[in-house]
């Protein structure tokens, strides 16, 4: 769906891009995982044609973007960070609109709007002001403008930006729903939410791609081991001071960490294990054969964090070390 090689973009001298070179497959939701300033923006705004590269090739479905740029917009559809609204019109007024522009006949503009409403969950407030609704609506409207013409690439920026929790979490299902009809692309530097929402993570630093793959993948790479947090309920007669003893000694566990418990009720434990390889059997038949109910097993968020903070150190490096090697290259008589 998405070749991209050896790609630079340029502001006068300063290098903000580059070099970049990836693939997308077609149907997968990927995540572009980056600090501020790493290059998360520009990559996109060139993916949606709305900035040309200084060199190197895109390709979308098959079409340069430098060559055939009107092509490939007809194909995209584009969130930036701030919705491109004009908030004296109703939902269904700008959504009419945004069809209109993108190329929609007469035909299929109604029906595809209505679709579109429906999808995004704005039915309710169809008839209302934008300048009125929420932040959270505006987003799913961004979103709504940015499916309308059906489009293959679908690029997200970051879209849960300013969303209260419970809209979060809308936001993520919606954009779940695209996968398979739409190829899409999220940026964010929200760690828990790439994990939540993508298939595949690309990690940008300093302009270039330091890593990709799936959240275990990265983990595998970059951690000497992984971690998960439980949920569970223990035995009114249990002797805790033994159990905590007891579980920090299975084979391949690093550490146990104790937590507040997320629910309500005396008799519920929270912890986190952080274990040297992956023996969350093991430890799931010690809770059983100690009485203790497992409410929940779920890996660790602070797998993610810990490979980000990794790779972004990484990628300080490397860039520290470009500007060393290129000192004492102009330096060398």
């Amino acid at each position: 769906m998405i070749e991209i090689r050896d790609l630079y973009k340029y502001y006068g001298e300063r290098r903000a891009l580059g070099p970049l070179t990836f693939a997308v497959e077609s149907g997968q939701v990927i995540g572009l995982l980056g600090l501020n300033g790493t290059g998360k923006t520009t990559t996109l705004r060139i993916l949606a044609c709305d900035l040309l590269p200084t060199s190197g090739s895109v390709i979308v479905g098959g079409i340069d973007v430098v060559a055939d740029p009107d092509t490939v917009r007809a194909k995209i559809g584009y969130l930036p960070d701030s919705p491109p609204l004009y908030p004296e019109m109703t939902v269904r007024e700008y959504l009419r609109f945004a069809g209109q522009i993108r190329g929609l006949r007469r035909a299929q503009l109604s029906p595809r709007v209505d679709e579109v409403i429906q999808l995004t969950e704005l039915g309710s407030v169809r008839d209302d002001t934008i300048a009125t609704l929420s932040h959270g609506f505006r987003q799913r409207i961004g979103i709504a403008q940015a499916i309308v013409h059906k489009p293959d690439l679908v690029v997200l920026d970051e879209p849960i930006s300013g969303l209260d929790p419970v809209q979060i979490v809308e936001m993520r299902e919606l954009v779940r729903s695209l996968k398979g009809n739409h190829t899409v692309i999220v940026s964010s530097h929200i760690l828990s939410e790439i994990s939540e929402t993508c298939d595949r993570i690309l990690v940008i630093g300093d302009g270039q791609i330091i890593a990709a793959g799936t959240e275990a993948e990265l983990g595998a790479r970059w951690l000497s081991g992984m971690r998960v947090e439980l949920v569970v309920r223990h035995p009114l007669n249990a002797d805790l001071p033994q159990f905590w003893e007891s579980i920090r000694h299975l084979d391949g566990i690093v550490d146990v960490t104790p937590h507040e418990p997320r629910e309500s009720g005396n008799d519920l434990l929270n912890f986190e294990v952080h274990m040297r390889r992956d023996v969350r059997e093991s430890i799931v038949a010690f809770l059983v054969q100690q009485n203790f109910g497992v409410l929940q097993l779920s890996r660790s968020h602070r797998d993610l964090e810990d490979v980000f903070l990794q790779l972004s150190d990484a990628g300080n490096t490397r860039t520290a070390n470009i500007t060393d090697s290129n000192a004492q290259t102009e330096e060398s008589p």
